[in-house]
């Protein structure tokens, strides 16, 4: 069990048994206090105004209401709390609310704890994170809210790549954009050997400034054919 209890909880949930399930399950493995658990919207606004609290679980399916209403509410706004909704209403207009509204995080029941423990971790990170942390970079807060991220292309390899040779070889395709080049062709206007024009070629390939065709004869091998990109 977590000793030292660095953020307040509120639960807002009908059925008690569940209530104390997640309370139990909170207190035991994340350093967050319950400071009180409602039963209905009413009672939610008393603990948030007398509490306060850096998160709120909420169910949307009360009896005098729908948590949802809870989430864009003045009284909500009114201090620094994130909500992590838990509901069955699986409708995407709910959900589209919610989070609209800035809801931290949105789980459907039944809920299972594992769902729900990384919904937690993520939270206590951000907190710890905004409140130590000033400047953060991208893959940082990726991974804070668990977004998916897509590794960059890496970028085509310089070595090898000499600027005159290549201004010289891509000054051949801009002045004729429509044609389509073979390497001896690029290589007798250029004046380069063969091995260093089709370097050129495939490195220009890599940086999106021509395409490359096959040529298909009746015998032999294709022929590599390349034409300047278009703007």
């Amino acid at each position: 069990m977590n000793n030292t209890r660095e953020f307040d909880v509120v639960i807002v949930e009908d059925e008690p048994y569940l209530a104390g399930l997640h309370r139990d399950y909170i207190e035991q493995h994340f350093p967050l206090r319950v400071v009180g658990i409602a039963a209905t919207l009413e009672q939610a606004r008393s603990l948030l105004q007398l509490h306060q609290p850096r998160l709120v679980l909420l169910d949307n399916y009360l009896p005098d209401g729908q948590g949802v209403d809870l989430i864009d509410s003045a009284l909500l706004k009114s201090f620094d709390c994130s909500v992590i909704f838990l509901t069955a209403a699986s409708d995407m207009q709910t959900c589209s609310r919610a989070m609209r509204h800035g809801a931290f995080d949105y789980l459907i029941k039944p809920v299972s704890f594992q769902r729900l423990q990384s919904s937690l971790e993520r939270f206590v990170a951000l907190l710890r994170t905004l409140r130590h942390v000033k400047v953060v970079d991208q893959d940082a807060l990726d991974k804070l809210f668990n977004l998916p991220t897509r590794a960059a292309p890496p970028a085509p390899s310089t070595k090898g790549i000499e600027p005159n040779t290549l201004e010289r070889i891509q000054h051949a395709f801009t002045t004729s954009p429509d044609r389509c080049w073979s390497v001896e062709q690029i290589v007798e206007e250029v004046g380069i050997s063969k091995t260093t024009g089709r370097r050129y070629l495939e490195y220009c390939v890599e940086t999106g400034f021509i395409s490359v065709e096959m040529q298909y004869g009746n015998i032999g091998h294709p022929r590599r054919l390349y034409r300047k990109l278009g703007e």
